[in-house]
Parts: C-alpha cells; structure tokens; sequence
C-alpha cells in the first residue's frame, strides 16, 4: 500500500484553513505593542507574559473563545476557557494560581452556562475563578478570560535552538469531535491525574530538561510549531510520518487540532530519552515529530522528500517580537 502523502496538497489544505487564517492577523498588534515590550523588557508573544518577581516569574495571561462554540454551546465554552488558559500557564513551566472572567451576554441562560462551564472546569483544575466583568450584548454572547500563575524557571516560546528535537506530547485516549476540530482528551482522566499530568511541565523546566515549548492551541500541531519557530527565530521541520493520528482521524484535521492536553517541545538530543521517558512513565505519549534548525522555513518531510510550509523570511506567520 502507498503510504506516501502528497505534501503539496496537504499544505495547501493547512494554509488555507481557517486556523491559520486566524493566527496571522495577529502580526500588526505584535509590532504595535514591541515599543512597549523595548520599554519594560517583558517580551510579548508567548503563552503568558513572564514577569520577574523574586526568585522566579509571575505568569500573565488570557484567552478568548470562539463565538460559534459561545453560540451553539455556553457551557463548553466555558469549560474552554478555563482549559486554555491552564493549559497557557503550564507550558511556560508555571503553576496556575486564580482566574478572572469577562462575559457578554444577551440574556441571564447564556450567562448562566457559560459561568457554570467555567465553573465546573476551575473545580477540576483547582484553580479558583476570583472575579470578572458582565456586559449586556444585543446578540451574541462572547466569553475571556484571564489568569495568573507563577514559575520558578519558564519553558519559553523565544528559547528553542537548531538541532533540537521537536516533541509532542499528548494523550492517546480521548474523543475527536470532528466538528469543532477538538483532541478532548481529558475526559477519560480523574481529576488528580490530570493535573499531575500537567505537572510534568513545570517539573521539566526546573529540571532543565525543557527550555522553549508551547500548547497544542487553536493553532493546532502545524501552527503551533510555526508560531513556536517563528518566535525563536528557527526553521522547523515536521516528520509526517511521525505524526500518527487516532483512527479514523485524517492527517491535516490532526494537524490543526486543538488538544484538550497537549504540548510541544524542543529537547536538546542529549536529553531526549529522560524527556520522553518521564512522559511516557506516566501513560502519556512522547514522540519525536521533527526538528529545528537554522534555516528560517517551516518544512513538511516524509522520508527523502520535503516541501515548504511556510517561508519566515517571506510572510510572518504571527509576527516574531524582537
């Protein structure tokens, strides 16, 4: 059986996605706000601001959701908010501490679940919700949120080098619901282990196994690593054989998939096998799905073959800070 990909086509489908179509908008806001990050010395375009504060960082963050998942599902849209926001502040190697909501809505039952997802999700994160805003909308209801959290040493969007190895780590059960392009993978975990899950992440960087990392956003595996390259000022290659989706699941949907938990990492080769091997004791699955290098363009390969995805020196995906 042919198993070879057709690598052109397959990047035509993830440039055109609406995933990407979404990410690159945010390239005039990040030259708009690089005066301020000169003036501070806090660099912007991570998953959280890393402010120094004693002998280590407090972590600054927010995320909105999407309206169509607001409008046809509040309470998963809270739930959402909640998870991308914890999921921000581990991957830069931080513990999440307290939220704060701002919520539009046209009426009290959109309110309502909305505020019961986010509850619902902070009961099982155990990070409390300590407050937020409501705004009375003509029509759609909209849902952000922002969180605090701290790190005594980050994983960092600006850190990865070339010749690191570029690791994903995920869950192997879960449900793909195809619809919203959604890896929900926590829901078969109890609650005490999906945060010792996430866990790992902040005890890799204190152990310096990890220095450079992101989540598995709405960017899905593909614009996560372009974000991730473009951020560090790398070129990144993705093996496409190394990808390997659930069943059922097609390859350019897996690659543009939000995952409920996961994470991708750059490890330097020498300490490749204790990184993976410290997620894979805890029934998590680690693999190595490409690597970085000098070269400032994103590649798919398979075997001998490869073909651009995206050229840095050409387009910014996000817009790399300075």
């Amino acid at each position: 059986m042919d198993t070879r990909v057709n690598l052109p086509k397959l990047i035509g489908t993830l440039r055109d996605s609406e995933v990407f179509r979404n990410k690159t908008p945010i390239g005039p806001m990040t030259e708009t706000f690089a005066a301020l990050a000169d003036s501070f010395g806090i660099r912007n375009g991570d998953d959280a601001a890393a402010i120094p504060d004693g002998d280590g960082y407090l972590l600054l963050a927010a995320e909105g959701i999407t309206a169509s998942i607001v409008r046809h599902n509040p309470y998963l849209a809270g739930k959402c908010a909640v998870l991308a926001n914890v999921n921000d502040i581990y991957a830069m190697g931080g513990h999440p501490l307290a939220m704060v909501d701002v919520i539009g809505t046209p009426d009290d039952e959109s309110a309502r679940e909305i505020c019961r997802g986010m509850r619902d999700n902070a009961a099982r994160y155990q990070v409390p919700v300590v407050g937020g805003h409501v705004l009375r909308t003509e029509r759609d209801a909209s849902v952000a949120l922002a969180i605090l959290g701290r790190a005594k040493k980050c994983i960092t969007s600006f850190d990865a080098l070339p010749g690191e190895r570029l690791v994903l780590v995920t869950r192997g059960n879960g449900n793909w619901l195809g619809d919203m392009g959604f890896w929900n993978c926590t829901l078969p975990e109890d609650d005490a282990t999906l945060v010792s899950h996430l866990e790992l992440l902040p005890l890799s960087a204190e152990r310096e196994l990890v220095r450079a990392g992101k989540d598995v956003s709405m960017a899905g595996i593909a614009g996560t690593a372009l974000m991730l390259a473009e951020s560090s000022r790398v070129g990144v290659s993705l093996d496409v054989d190394a990808i390997v989706p659930p069943t059922g699941v097609a390859l350019a949907p897996w690659l543009l998939a939000f995952m409920s938990y996961g994470f991708l990492l750059a490890v330097t080769p020498g300490r490749l096998a204790e990184v993976l091997d410290l997620f894979a004791s805890q029934g998590l699955r680690a693999a190595t799905v490409g690597e970085f290098h000098e070269e400032r363009r994103a590649w798919l390969r398979q075997g001998g073959r490869r073909a651009v995805l995206w050229d840095f020196s050409e387009k910014p995906f996000v817009g790399a800070p300075a």
